[in-house]
């Protein structure tokens, strides 16, 4: 089945179609006008949707280089936050709020992964719940819009064992579908993939999908706009890009970071798709929730650049070497390991950049996809050296379709209890997300200033 332009106004949704396949578009200006002029609901719907995502990093941040000062392209950044500094005018910088939950648990690090939640993680190792996470309401609410209706993706498995008598699911997961649920993050990016081009549950790819709509693609041309053609190269270009490194990671063998149990498979060997290369996964964990929000597949994402106690190893980074991250970040203030954790902090740090910068890039009109996105970087701990949880380092960007104002710090850490909640925060973006709730987690108010 080809596009019509004359069916055009009365979806929101176009495809380019092959065999077993449907390729979803990114938001174009043209599309709705084919055929006919849109009317004014049309033209309401025609607006690029939100998009809501959440990049986290374990084990917290060196306080001292985690600060900001002055707004706009004034503001200055302490070192932690330097990769930001191109984004400053797209950025939120929240300094004080906390989860009253998590600050007074017994539990260093497995019962403050309540980040998304403001519950309280059960400590009794029997019992799994740690609240459903905020992500996860937003999910049920309007992921039946499209075919995915959240995505999770993560670099390091999902780990079973126990960690201080707790389950180790607590430190692998960050986003939770019920109290007791976690949502299983997927860490294979051809899988992940999968899900975007076919029909969200999954399917094998044979062959290039670009191969299959090649044709739709040539007939949908010369009904666009100039614009419209070069976003819709820039789309194609994109996709393939993805599907050569996909290819060429599954060629690697290195491994890096965590190990598996086993030396040696003990069953045949299946296709190897999961890069060993951190920074390579990582760079496609994100040009993968690009190309979701791109294609609408989704429009809440979360990724975890590492998990609570993380095994990964960032020899990869200049200056960082002989300690694993959770080394690093527990360094007693032995400045070598100070300053390697610094370094750590500053990759995480520079992926959120990148995912900005990817996103900004993406033209959607007269505003860009980060325009009309909210996206959120976090972590479970603010000193990690000292499992300090009475306030979260938190960075916003995206204008959130034009309901968040970025360029200025937000610093709440003077205030009181109440106007300090993590969950306060959660309620407005849900708000902007269109899901309202009179309370979520310990707050029943919205987060003053934002």
């Amino acid at each position: 089945m080809r596009i019509k332009p004359h069916s055009l106004p009365t979806s929101r949704r176009h495809f380019l179609r092959g065999m077993g396949v449907a390729l979803a578009l990114p938001w174009m200006e043209s599309l709705p006008l084919l055929g006919q002029i849109a009317s004014p609901t049309a033209k309401a719907a025609n607006k690029p949707p939100l998009r809501m995502g959440v990049v986290y990093f374990s084990n917290g941040v060196e306080p001292e280089h985690w600060w900001a000062e002055g707004s706009g392209a004034d503001m200055k950044l302490g070192p932690g936050v330097l990769p930001m500094m191109p984004h400053r005018e797209d950025m939120v910088f929240v300094q004080g709020l906390y989860n009253q939950t998590a600050a007074s648990s017994p539990s260093p690090h497995l019962g403050r992964m309540n980040l998304l939640s403001g519950e309280t993680v059960s400590l009794d190792p029997s019992v799994i719940r740690v609240g459903t996470s905020m992500d996860q309401v937003v999910a049920a609410k309007i992921g039946g819009r499209t075919a995915i209706p959240s995505l999770v993706l993560g670099i390091e498995p999902n780990e079973l064992r126990l960690e201080d008598g707790l389950s180790m699911i607590y430190g692998s997961s960050l986003s939770w579908i019920t109290p007791s649920k976690p949502a299983m993050k997927e860490i294979y990016p051809a899988r992940a993939f999968d899900r975007l081009v076919g029909d969200g549950t999954g399917r094998k790819l044979d062959r290039s999908i670009l191969d299959e709509v090649r044709t739709d693609s040539q007939n949908l041309r010369p009904k666009i706009s100039q614009g419209d053609k070069a976003k819709l190269a820039e789309y194609l270009d994109s996709i393939r890009d993805i599907e050569k490194r996909i290819e060429h990671a599954a060629k690697e063998e290195r491994l890096e970071g965590w190990h598996p149990t086993l030396e040696k498979p003990d069953m045949p060997r299946p296709a190897n798709e999961l890069p060993q290369n951190i920074p390579d996964h990582m760079k496609l964990m994100l040009d993968l929730t690009v190309l979701a929000f791109q294609m609408d597949k989704t429009r809440i994402a979360t990724l975890m650049l590492n998990n609570d106690l993380s095994q990964m190893n960032f020899k990869f980074v200049e200056g960082v070497h002989g300690a694993l991250h959770l080394d690093i970040t527990h360094h007693k203030h032995v400045a070598a390991l100070e300053a390697m954790h610094l370094k750590t902090n500053q990759y995480h740090i520079a992926q959120f950049a990148y995912l900005i910068q990817r996103m900004k890039d993406i033209n959607e009109g007269e505003t860009s996809m980060l325009d009309n996105s909210i996206l959120m970087c976090a972590s479970s701990l603010y000193d990690g050296d000292a499992h300090g949880a009475g306030q979260l380092p938190i960075l916003l960007a995206g204008k959130g379709g034009g309901s968040l104002k970025t360029g200025r710090i937000l610093d709440y850490l003077r205030e009181d209890s109440e106007n300090r909640k993590a969950c306060s925060l959660h309620l407005s973006l849900m708000d902007r997300m269109g899901v309202t709730l009179d309370r979520f987690g310990d707050a029943n108010t919205r987060l003053a200033r934002l």
